[in-house]
């Protein structure tokens, strides 16, 4: 019991550091220790923080090429049908679609591939965030996963389900499948999905904080995704209420995706920077 009270007094009076409090703990235990408080040991490496810096900057460099042939894509493919078609329109149950196939689902296919990539650029920026910031950056990952979830299920029955269904004229519950319905799932799961994106935005942009000039404005860039995609929210929701049909949709889809574009090109530049810096031996990162 003295012996007790007495480490406990001088743990109280600082004498004992943390490497000496370590240091009675069996190898093992200090081993799990080091990592514990490390969070990553592996990231914390230099050889890992390069790789990292090359990850980050060809998944930028993917996330707004890919983004531009998905956005011309779907440009040219903007279905007949919803809030936006005026005359010619698809009506319900929407089965005389099949005459539109590939055609309006060709842009579903590099649209897979861009939420990939997009992971793939958030685990690059969060291996990038400041220790203190990797807290933001694990949300911000969190978010752009399940968003990525979502949306690949929902690209991937689209264009595998709805076209062979209605070739082989199974038509049962392809009224609620189809991207032709303003109010079916593939809509509102698109939603959802971009929703999700421009939140993990929100929380990816403090690790941009202090970090340089050019590093400020992708936070900004960020920022304003997120704000952008509320105020539609809202906007549209106060207008049009459930009825919103694919009004939100595009709204998301375009403001997610411009700032794919922008922060795909900005962040390129960022890890450029941190690959260039890194490479010298007496250079400082730069942003």
């Amino acid at each position: 019991m003295r012996l007790t009270a007495l480490f406990a007094n001088r743990l109280e009076e600082g004498v004992f550091s943390e490497g000496d409090i370590q240091g009675s703990y069996p190898l093992g235990h200090r081993r799990e220790l080091a990592m514990t408080n490390d969070g990553d040991p592996v990231a914390g490496t230099e050889a890992s923080r390069i790789i990292s810096n090359f990850v980050g900057l060809y998944s930028a460099i993917f996330t707004a090429l890919t983004t531009i042939i998905t956005f011309g894509l779907a440009i040219t493919a903007i279905p007949n049908s919803g809030a936006g078609c005026t005359e010619n329109c698809v009506e319900y149950p929407y089965l005389n679609t099949l005459s539109e196939f590939p055609r309006d689902y060709l842009w579903m296919l590099p649209a897979m591939l861009l939420v990939v990539v997009y992971v793939a650029l958030v685990v690059s920026i969060h291996t990038y965030a400041a220790q203190h910031k990797k807290i933001y950056s694990r949300i911000g990952l969190s978010f752009a996963l399940i968003a990525a979830g979502i949306l690949l299920s929902d690209y991937f029955i689209q264009f595998s389900v709805v076209p062979i269904s209605l070739m082989n004229h199974e038509t049962d519950g392809i009224a609620l499948l189809t991207q032709y319905n303003p109010h079916g799932t593939f809509i509102v799961l698109e939603e959802l999905g971009y929703l999700l994106m421009s939140l993990s935005f929100l929380f990816l942009a403090p690790v941009f904080t202090n970090k340089g000039r050019l590093a400020s404005v992708v936070r900004w860039v960020f920022i304003a995704g997120f704000v952008l995609t509320m105020v539609f929210l809202a906007v549209i929701s106060i207008n049009y209420g459930l009825d919103r049909e694919d009004r939100f949709e595009v709204a998301v889809i375009s403001i997610d995706w411009l700032v794919l574009i922008i922060n795909g090109v900005l962040l390129s530049l960022v890890f450029r920077s941190q690959v260039k810096a890194r490479s010298e031996p007496s250079g400082q990162p730069q942003s």
